[in-house]
C-alpha cells in the first residue's frame, strides 16, 4: 500500500511537471487570458463601447404644470357679504415639451463615439504587441539560459575527465604537482558558470511568470522551444507592407484622422438652433364659445442665432484634423524606421552567426580535442592546453549569444512589423 501511494505522489508530481512545460504558442495564448494589465486595458475598450449608448441618447421630453384664474379681487355673495375666494376658478394647465435636434447631432455623436471605441481597440492591439515583445524577449532568456547551463554541465563533465587523467599522470610522475594544481584551480570557472546559469535561468522563469500571472513553483515551470536560427529572411520590402497594413499604433492614427473629420461634421452641426416643441391642454371656457371649456394649445420656440457660439470649435476641430493627419505621417515614418532597423539588426546576427554554424565551433572543438590529447601524451605545454580550453568556452558560449541576439532580434522585427513573421 506504502509503495502504491509512494508510486502515485511520483505519477502526480511528474505530471505536473509535464503540464507545466510549455511552447511558445501556449504561453502566448496563457499570456493573452491571464495578463492584469492586458485585461485590464481590454475593459477601457469596453468603457468606451459604453459610451456609445450614452452618445445616442434622446433628449429625455419635459412636463409642466402651470396654473391660471386666481381671483385677487374680494366677490360678493348676495347674502353674504363681501369676502375673499383667492383660488375660486382656478385652472390647472398640464403641458409637455421636446427638444428636437436637428442637422444629424444625435448620429454624429454615434458616429464619433464607434470611432473612438475603434481607436481604444487599437490602442489595445498595439499595448498587446509591446507586451508579446516582453514575453518573447523572457522566453527566449529562458531557452538561452538553458542552452548555457547544458553547455557549462558538459564542459564541467568533459574537464572532469581531465582533471581524471591528469591526477593519474601526476602520480605516474609525469606531470609536476603545480601543474596538476593549475589544472584543478581552473574547475571553479565551470561551476562558476554553472551557477550563473542556473540564477540566469530561474530569474527569466521569475520574470516569465510575472507577465502570464503564474504562481506555478519556479521549479515545477519550465518552457519548450527550439534554441535555433533560420537563415532563409525574406526581402526588407516585403516587411514593410506587412507592416503598413498591420501596425496597430498606425491604425489608430488613420481611425483618429477620421474621428476628428467627424468631430468637425459634429461641431458644425451644433451651432444650428434646435426648436423646442410644446403642447398643453386647459379647462378654462373661452369668453366667445360659453361651451367650448377644454382648449388644446401648441407653441414652437426656436432660439435666435445672432452670435455664432460655436465658431471657436468648429475652428479647433478644424486644427484637429492637420494635426492628427501630421501624426499619421510620424507614425507611418516610425513603422518604416522600426522595421528597417529590426531587419538590420537581423541580418547582422544572421552575418555572424553563419561562419560560428559552418566554421568556428566545429574547429574549436578539432582544436580542444587535438591539444588535450597532445598535451596528454607530452606533446603540448600546459599553457597551450589552458588556451585551447578558454577558447573552445569562448567561442562555444558566443555561439549561444548570438542565436540568443537573433531570436532577440527576431521578436524586435516581429514588434517592428507588427505580427508575427518569424517564428
Amino acid at each position: 500500500m506504502k509503495r502504491m501511494v509512494v508510486c502515485m505522489v511520483a505519477l502526480a508530481a511528474a505530471h505536473v511537471a509535464a503540464q507545466s512545460s510549455l511552447n511558445w504558442e501556449q504561453v502566448k495564448a496563457k499570456f493573452e487570458a491571464a495578463n492584469p494589465a492586458l485585461k485590464a486595458d481590454a475593459l477601457s475598450v469596453d468603457e468606451m463601447k459604453a459610451a456609445e449608448v450614452t452618445a445616442y441618447l434622446r433628449p429625455n421630453p419635459g412636463i409642466g404644470l402651470s396654473s391660471d384664474g386666481f381671483q385677487i379681487a374680494p366677490h360678493n355673495t348676495p347674502g353674504l357679504g363681501t369676502h375673499w375666494q383667492p383660488l375660486t376658478g382656478t385652472q390647472l394647465v398640464p403641458s409637455i415639451n421636446y427638444l428636437h435636434e436637428r442637422e444629424r447631432k444625435r448620429e454624429l455623436r454615434l458616429q464619433s463615439a464607434k470611432e473612438g471605441t475603434a481607436i481604444a481597440g487599437s490602442q489595445h492591439e498595439d499595448l498587446e504587441r509591446n507586451l508579446l515583445f516582453d514575453l518573447r524577449s523572457q522566453f527566449v532568456q529562458i531557452l538561452q539560459a538553458r542552452a548555457v547551463l547544458e553547455l557549462a554541465k558538459a564542459d564541467l563533465a568533459y574537464y572532469d575527465k581531465i582533471i581524471e587523467i591528469s591526477r593519474s599522470r601526476f602520480k605516474a610522475g609525469d606531470i609536476a604537482q603545480i601543474d596538476l594544481d593549475r589544472i584543478e584551480l581552473l574547475r571553479v570557472q565551470y561551476e562558476v558558470e554553472i551557477q550563473s546559469a542556473l540564477v540566469g535561468l530561474r530569474t527569466a522563469k521569475i520574470e516569465l511568470q510575472q507577465l502570464l500571472n503564474d504562481r506555478t513553483p519556479v521549479e515545477q515551470f519550465d518552457v519548450e522551444g527550439a534554441f535555433d536560427f533560420d537563415d532563409d529572411l525574406k526581402p526588407l520590402e516585403k516587411f514593410r507592407e506587412v507592416a503598413l497594413d498591420a501596425r496597430p499604433d498606425l491604425r489608430a492614427a488613420l481611425e483618429a484622422v477620421r474621428q476628428a473629420e467627424t468631430n468637425h461634421k459634429l461641431a458644425i452641426a451644433n451651432g444650428s438652433a434646435d426648436p423646442t416643441f410644446s403642447t398643453w391642454y386647459s379647462y378654462n371656457p373661452a369668453f366667445n364659445n360659453p361651451y367650448g371649456r377644454y382648449t388644446i394649445g401648441a407653441s414652437v420656440n426656436v432660439p435666435l442665432r445672432i452670435f455664432d457660439r460655436n465658431q471657436g470649435e468648429k475652428q479647433r476641430t478644424q486644427i484637429d484634423i492637420s494635426r492628427n493627419q501630421q501624426l499619421t505621417e510620424a507614425a507611418r515614418a516610425q513603422v518604416f524606421s522600426d522595421v528597417d532597423s529590426a531587419y538590420a539588426q537581423v541580418e547582422s546576427s544572421l552575418a555572424l552567426l553563419r561562419p560560428y554554424k559552418a566554421q568556428y565551433r566545429e574547429q574549436s572543438t578539432r582544436v580542444r580535442d587535438t591539444v588535450t590529447y597532445s598535451y596528454q601524451h607530452g606533446g603540448s605545454s600546459l599553457v597551450d592546453f589552458l588556451n585551447a580550453q578558454s577558447d573552445y568556452r569562448a567561442v562555444q558560449l558566443a555561439y549561444l549569444q548570438l542565436i540568443g541576439s537573433y531570436l532577440t532580434a527576431a521578436g524586435q522585427l516581429n514588434l517592428a512589423v507588427g505580427r508575427e513573421v518569424i517564428p
